[in-house]
């Protein structure tokens, strides 16, 4: 069934209305299994799941007062990202905003002030827009919670998060849910929906929820074709129908691995993964490139590591050049001694995110 979240009843007396706001973490996520094509609005081709980060997260503050003169159909936001103004993601975030004011019709009446901060480089190929757009939809969410008192539901609250964050971002919708969380229609998960998340952990072993996940950064620049043109480009990909085909395989073979915490079959899953994802860009028409030289030269040292060590650890990569090295948190002394030494003298300036397994966002 469809959900309808639209409510025309949700508006404030203006005489009643207090000057406040709402703050939230939120993190970034990495698909394991990668979403990568769209329809309608914001639906997925295939489904997908993914790890929630710890140390990767946007930090928004939603201020508001009431707004003076007569009511207008337009939202009065302003917004300043990293502490300076942004017109372009001002007006992005705007615009989204103003697409939500038949669910959330108080936005109207509202003078708004975002601020909002993130802890990792912006349109890197690590999921700004998830942070953002799920960090948001909480601050949404609270607003009609504390006006109206509709959300009081957990479960109720972080659906419909993960719902308005989709409309945003697609893998935002993942983000409002600790350690992983799966998007998308899946015959093996139960409850799963193209409309929104559902949290996934406790489909997982242990030794998942203690995952470590060192972010290389090669490089901090924005990169060269966003991840909403990349989608667009699948929609006349000439693999497109195998690849929904084939994610939606590889996610049934995935979650007896995580049951069972076998490490060696997770790492051939999620590299085969991210060098699908790279190889779908390089197919596209027009094609495009995001791994950089340093990338290949990671990934052949992670791997000839785990040659020479049996470590357990594996890489992935997001729509950009950064890799992720994950591993358990029992090999994490040999693994981040090995990262130290061969991996971050390949790193822009040797930068590094150390993460892991997060517990989802948090009201500040």
């Amino acid at each position: 069934m469809t959900l309808d979240y639209r409510n025309a009843h949700l508006l404030l007396d203006s005489s009643s209305i207090q000057e406040g706001s709402v703050t939230w973490r939120s993190p970034s996520n990495l698909a394991l299994i990668k979403y990568w094509g769209k329809h309608g609005q914001q639906l997925p081709r295939n489904p997908s799941i993914s790890i929630t980060l710890q140390e990767a997260y946007t930090l928004t503050r939603l201020s508001f007062r009431r707004r003076e003169g007569v009511p207008s159909s337009a939202i009065s936001l302003h917004l300043q990202f990293n502490g300076h103004p942004e017109p372009a993601f001002a007006e992005r975030m705007s615009r989204f905003l103003d697409t939500l004011t038949e669910i959330f019709p108080f936005l109207r009446q509202l003078e708004l002030d975002l601020d909002t901060v993130n802890s990792f480089p912006h349109s890197s190929g690590i999921a700004s827009s998830a942070s953002a757009m799920s960090a948001l939809a909480l601050c949404l969410c609270t607003l009609e919670q504390r006006f109206f008192g509709t959300l009081e539901n957990r479960e109720d609250f972080l659906r419909k998060a993960s719902y308005i964050a989709r409309l945003g971002s697609g893998s935002a919708c993942r983000s409002v849910y600790p350690v992983i969380a799966a998007w998308g229609r899946h015959g093996s998960l139960d409850g799963s929906s193209d409309e929104y998340a559902i949290p996934a952990a406790h489909l997982a072993h242990p030794s998942f929820h203690t995952l470590r996940n060192t972010i290389l950064i090669v490089s901090s620049k924005s990169k060269a074709v966003s991840s909403s043109a990349g989608h667009t480009l699948m929609d006349q990909h000439p693999y497109a129908s195998v690849r929904y085909a084939q994610a939606s395989q590889r996610l049934g073979q995935l979650l007896p691995v995580l049951r069972q915490g076998d490490w060696e079959s997770f790492g051939q899953i999620v590299e085969d993964e991210a060098l699908t994802l790279h190889a779908l860009m390089m197919a596209s028409r027009p094609s495009f490139v995001l791994m950089q030289p340093q990338s290949l030269s990671l990934i052949a040292r992670i791997r000839q590591f785990r040659k020479e060590t049996g470590h357990p650890v594996c890489f992935s990569l997001d729509a950009g050049p950064n890799l992720h090295v994950l591993y358990p948190e029992a090999a994490s002394a040999p693994v981040e001694a090995f990262l130290r030494e061969q991996c971050l003298p390949l790193c822009e300036q040797g930068a590094f995110i150390a993460d892991r397994a997060g517990q989802g966002p948090s009201e500040e």
